[in-house]
């Protein structure tokens, strides 16, 4: 669809072993601190009601939503897309008002397939624009997704603010873990499953990332690959976004260390991406939590912030010749 290229891995086996070894007992450790921070004192009872579900939460979503940017990465063939800059977390947020609107006691995994469909069908709309733009620049993708999203979250906002919902519609659009319990996560072990499809089908969609032509020629149904590639990134971003709300750029920033860490093979890519996807939004959640203790800043607010400077890198260290 565009054209970036492949990028070689350019650290040696050892060493990538070595960190992922690192980057297991990194993990093991945020999720040890996120578990020892709070205002009530520490018991078997906050813990297992409370604490280990928002750790669970933190790390469940954060794997899920960085392995969709790098799915989303290889199918468009574009380092700077991820949900969030295509629309597809604008438009599950649309599908969330439109069910709230229609059937209001509607029971949560019939909101969940709402904000799927809804998803799904945003995607697809970022892809039919992207294939009827006369020139596909790098740049230009992301920007007319941010355009779409912009248009779609305005919609939504519209049909939240005639209707009483924008409070509602707000804690959908910004991630935010301090209401999870027992019982309000569970949802996101749905996403946990899609990742495990991810990297079972992992080199199908590695050769999908080729293009469509290069795919046709070995013998693989480039169609049926994008889209199984894009029905897991829409109900990852649905299941999210109902659970815990948005949590922007994650898939951006995530996918682009990775790659150069390791290069653009999905399956060498996803462990690692799930690994630093789940301890960035811990370490933006442990951040939320301790900068105005005893109050809290939303994760969507941290990595906002965070993904947005790392988008203007990524921007400004771009070469001019690059297409």
């Amino acid at each position: 669809m565009t054209t970036t290229a492949p990028v070689a891995p350019t650290t040696p086996p050892a060493l990538r072993a070595v960190g992922m070894v690192g980057g297991v007992v990194g993990l093991v450790v945020l999720a040890a601190i996120s578990l020892s921070i709070g205002v009530a004192d520490l018991s078997w009872e906050i813990v297992s009601s409370s604490r280990l579900p928002r750790t669970l939460a933190l790390v469940l979503s954060g794997a899920a939503l960085a392995v969709c940017g790098l799915l989303l990465q290889l199918l468009v063939r574009n380092r700077f897309v991820e949900p969030s800059t295509v629309g597809t977390t604008e438009a599950a947020g649309l599908g969330l008002v439109v069910v709230t609107l229609l059937a209001p006691g509607a029971p949560l995994l019939a909101k969940m397939g709402t904000a799927a469909l809804f998803a799904l069908v945003g995607t697809w709309l970022f892809l039919a624009v992207v294939r009827m733009m006369p020139v596909q620049e790098t740049i230009l993708v992301p920007l007319v997704g941010l355009m779409l999203g912009g248009v779609i979250a305005a919609a939504t906002t519209f049909l939240a603010f005639h209707n009483d919902l924008l409070q509602t519609l707000n804690s959908w659009m910004t991630g935010d873990f301090s209401g999870i319990l027992r019982g309000r996560y569970e949802l996101l072990w749905v996403a946990a499953v899609l990742v495990a499809i991810a990297f079972f089908a992992a080199d199908r969609f590695t050769v999908a990332g080729m293009g469509e032509t290069f795919s046709t020629n070995v013998g693989l149904d480039h169609r049926k690959v994008m889209a199984v590639g894009l029905g897991i990134i829409s109900v990852v971003s649905a299941v999210v976004v109902v659970t815990v709300g948005m949590i922007p750029f994650l898939g951006l920033v995530v996918p682009n260390v990775v790659s150069a860490l390791v290069g653009d093979n999905a399956r060498r890519g996803l462990p690692w991406v799930a690994i630093l996807g789940s301890g960035l939004v811990l370490v933006c959640d442990i951040v939320g939590r301790l900068v105005r203790h005893p109050y809290e800043i939303p994760v969507g607010t941290v990595m906002g912030v965070l993904g947005a400077a790392f988008f203007l890198y990524l921007l400004l260290r771009r070469s001019p010749d690059a297409s």
